[in-house]
């Protein structure tokens, strides 16, 4: 009884209150939202940094931190990500974190693009000259490249109040500083020793978005840290070069054995799937189309030495085409964090020579074995007449009795050779002996 009162002491206390002060409440809640990007820059990196800032504005964050630690990565992805962030309606802060990591070139781009850059101890920023993916670029396309890119970050550092001067240098010179010598030099605007000190730091600043001015208040901001989907990580792990690169090898294994044993449907599923996702991976990675074809080529070469006697020269074929291709299959980008382990590409090598070698050989070898089930395993047999063949009678053969018929008369006990099969019926000839 007790209890039921205090419930209704407390509903009407509820009703008295003005609906005022809850919408007051609500109004005042404030949250910042909190990513980590500290992979190479791809397109993975591109979709989760894009769909975070849409997110935020749809829910109405006070702001977006990207917490990075990259060495760079795809200019294309890179370019895709300033874009977002300029077009951006909520603040964009970047912390360069933890102490060691870097914002190297593509980061340093999308450091200088946010509304404010924040860098902790013992981190550095900068060595942003671009690299050519496809291939080693010639003077006159390196030049077009450097001049964009430099232009591109005068832009941003203009646009953002920073030096644009240093980040020039570090597009045409690769240079790169320290946090402490980044905050001198004005790169970024200040030095956090965690997120919450970059959130009191930031507060109070006025900051360009793209529907206009606005004053950050986030000193006592909640803080919502967004984690990768189950989507994203997946996404992640088959983009890495090394994972790709044996996704694809797998992958041709898989289909190749299925195609010299077919029927064992294992081996065909397993590398059709394995297949897709290393072409997937390839949709993420800078791929040198000539690369590709070498592994491809190689691979061809180990199938015809299984088939073909040329003492060795297809092998050797295969194994330097294969190598060559694993080498360039991938541009290496800034800090060449596409690159290849070479023990990954020997490795591989080695497993795909011995796979074709032995596994395949084996394959094939047993398909050119003769026959020794079913009727056809009959041809070649020995018996003898069971009966007198004229034309036609029985013979015994492996202990059991045939239908036979012979072009010449065989009186019974005559010892026989089986040379055809139709249908339930065995063509025969007399067995001829030596010296006979």
């Amino acid at each position: 009884m007790r209890l039921a009162l205090s419930g209704v002491l407390v509903a009407l206390a509820l009703a008295l209150v003005p609906a005022s002060c809850f919408a007051k409440s609500a109004s005042d809640y404030r949250f910042v939202y909190v990513m980590t990007v500290d992979e190479a820059i791809t397109p993975i990196t591109e979709q989760r940094i894009t769909r975070q800032i849409h997110e935020a504005e749809h829910d109405g964050a006070q702001a977006l931190v990207i917490q990075i630690d990259t060495p760079g990565g795809l200019e294309s992805s890179m370019r895709g990500i300033v874009k977002a962030i300029l077009a951006s309606k909520v603040p964009i802060i970047s912390y360069v974190t933890p102490p060691g990591g870097r914002a190297a070139s593509a980061g340093l781009f999308i450091v200088t693009a946010t509304h404010v850059a924040a860098m902790a101890p013992n981190t550095n920023i900068g060595a942003a000259s671009p690299v050519g993916m496809g291939g080693q670029m010639d003077s006159t396309l390196a030049h077009k490249a450097m001049n964009d890119a430099a232009a591109f970050i005068q832009t941003l550092a203009e646009t953002r109040g920073r030096n644009a001067e240093w980040n020039v240098d570090a597009v045409r010179r690769a240079v790169a500083v320290s946090a402490t010598d980044a905050v001198k030099l004005h790169v970024v605007d200040f030095i956090a020793t965690d997120l919450h000190d970059v959130l009191v730091q930031a507060s109070g600043r006025t900051v360009k978005v793209s529907t206009g001015d606005v004053t950050l208040d986030l000193a006592h901001a909640s803080i919502h840290e967004i984690h990768a989907t189950f989507r994203q990580r997946v996404l992640a792990w088959v983009a890495d070069p090394t994972i790709a690169y044996l996704l694809l090898t797998l992958g041709f294994y898989g289909i190749l054995f299925e195609l010299q044993s077919p029927g064992a449907i294992l081996p065909g599923v397993v590398g059709a799937i394995f297949m897709v996702l290393g072409f997937v991976a390839l949709q993420t990675l800078p791929v040198n189309t000539a690369g590709l074809l070498l592994i491809a080529l190689g691979i061809v070469f180990f199938a015809l030495e299984v088939k073909i006697h040329s003492h060795g020269i297809l092998a050797a074929g295969g194994v330097i085409s294969f190598v060559t291709g694993s080498l360039i299959l991938f541009e290496p980008g800034p800090a060449g964090v596409f690159r290849l382990p070479l023990p990954v590409i020997l490795g591989t090598t080695l497993a795909t020579a011995l796979f074709f070698l032995w596994v395949i050989g084996k394959a094939v070898g047993s398909q050119r074995r003769p026959v020794t089930t079913g009727a056809q395993a009959m041809v070649g047999q020995v018996g003898e007449a069971a009966t007198p063949l004229t034309p036609r009678g029985q013979i015994r053969v492996r202990g059991e009795i045939w239908q036979a018929q012979s072009a010449d008369p065989l009186p019974v006990g005559t010892p026989v050779e089986v040379v055809h099969v139709r249908g339930l019926t065995l063509e025969v000839r007399a067995l001829r002996r030596e010296g006979a």
